[in-house]
């Protein structure tokens, strides 16, 4: 696949990833143990969620290239592109009336924002141009830990969640559903889109 291919599947990834937390956003009934933290961090600041989301991930940006891990065109655009999707959107009066609507419409609601990131998460993955910075803090800690991957990233998301929760984050049942679906919804997407995911993004001190 040519870089432009590669590009296109990258910004297509984010795009539907920040579409994903939108959705999650509109349905009120909590979202993922990161954008808890975005949540409660935007209330406190207040500051708008997506530009928030990008504030948090030029921290760990830069967290991960201290711990040496490998970024590429995709780590740059995953920092800005998807928080500038998910403040466009909120912008907007698009799905506005969601929150006040059945519970049905909620959980499908929620339901198809966790479909939608992980859409997302397998198409810029799967373009081969970088991880997003939480993924590769995620693969550093595991790197140098020993830790296995899913340990890792639990311990990730366990700490985040909880800073989250403490400030107020938009915590919920659909936290706990985005917590135990995402992960098998991105392996299914992999399959399902034909997607490999990056092999190697760490560089381990000897």
């Amino acid at each position: 696949m040519n870089l432009a291919a590669r590009l296109l599947k990258l910004m297509l990834g984010l795009i539907l990833f920040g579409v994903g937390i939108w959705l999650g956003l509109q349905a009120d009934l909590g979202v993922g143990p990161w954008d808890v933290l975005h949540g409660g961090l935007a209330d406190k600041l207040g500051t708008p969620f997506g530009r928030t989301s990008i504030g948090v991930s030029v921290i760990v940006f830069v967290i991960g290239l201290l711990a040496r891990v490998r970024p590429g065109i995709g780590t740059v655009a995953n920092v800005f592109v998807i928080g500038a999707v998910i403040d466009l959107l909120l912008g907007s009066s698009l799905l506005d009336g969601v929150a006040g609507g059945p519970l049905a419409l909620r959980l499908l609601t929620t339901a198809g924002g966790i479909a939608s990131v992980a859409v997302g998460s397998a198409l810029y993955l799967g373009a081969h141009l970088g991880p997003g910075p939480r993924d590769g803090l995620m693969l550093a800690i595991h790197a140098r830990t020993g830790w296995s991957v899913g340990a890792a990233r639990a311990a990730l998301e366990l700490s985040v969640l909880v800073i989250g929760v403490l400030l107020g984050g938009p915590v919920g049942i659909g936290t706990l559903a985005f917590a135990l679906g995402i992960g098998p919804a991105v392996q299914v997407a992999f399959r399902v889109l034909r997607q490999v995911p990056v092999r190697r993004t760490v560089e381990v001190p000897l």
